[in-house]
């Protein structure tokens, strides 16, 4: 198993994976304005065959009124590679990618149910999402102390650094009240932008 940096190339396959996935979906350009915009930031699993079975598609906010911090638009491992860890590497290399690039503090996560505060009819269906956030500060740290750093821009294969395991279960640990912290994701998140992406279907 291989996770690498997503090209031009892959983003049909990462739409096929997101359309076997979940059930918010994106027209094609929504893909190309990640990949263009952000090249740096999205990734994807493929097995040994290089067939795409994971991808995780995020972006930096545009929020001048706070600290630099990223999103997962979109995060999603098909059902025959779950239970492997997967998406939680998915989810560090393109924290780690927000850190190095960006300076990010935090990344930010929508999903259909638990965790955090309620975003009033978030989805295209009128379903309200909650809002997940991951603090970057503790690995920013561990990317300054040298011999741990992994550049994000380096393909990795095998164990994930954290050392993860079933990523099944999503973290519910209360982080002061206001966001619980985003520490391990689904595998098949509903993790969209639909307000964005809902615009482009115009």
């Amino acid at each position: 198993m291989n996770i690498r940096n997503a090209r031009p190339e892959d983003l049909m396959n990462m739409q096929h994976c997101n359309l076997l996935c979940l059930p918010e979906n994106y027209q094609m350009k929504y893909y190309f304005y990640h990949g263009l915009s952000w090249p740096q930031l999205s990734y994807i699993a493929e097995d040994e065959n290089g067939k795409i079975v994971g991808y995780v598609l995020a972006k930096m906010e545009e929020d001048p009124d706070d600290v630099p911090h990223g999103h997962i638009t979109s995060l999603a491992v098909k059902r025959s590679h779950r239970r492997l860890g997967l998406a939680q590497k998915l989810m560090d290399q393109a924290s780690r990618a927000m850190i190095e690039n960006f300076n990010a503090k935090y990344v930010s996560l929508h999903v259909r149910k638990r965790i955090s505060e309620v975003e009033p009819k978030y989805y295209a269906d009128g379903e309200d999402a909650y809002a997940m956030k991951r603090d970057l500060a503790h690995m920013a740290d561990e990317l300054r102390k040298p011999g741990v750093r992994v550049s994000s821009q380096e393909a990795t294969s095998g164990q994930s650094p954290s050392g993860s395991g079933d990523q099944e279960r999503e973290s519910e640990r209360d982080s002061g009240g206001e966001s619980k912290e985003l520490s391990e994701v689904s595998e098949a998140t509903e993790s969209t932008d639909v307000k964005d992406s809902s615009s482009d279907s115009q």
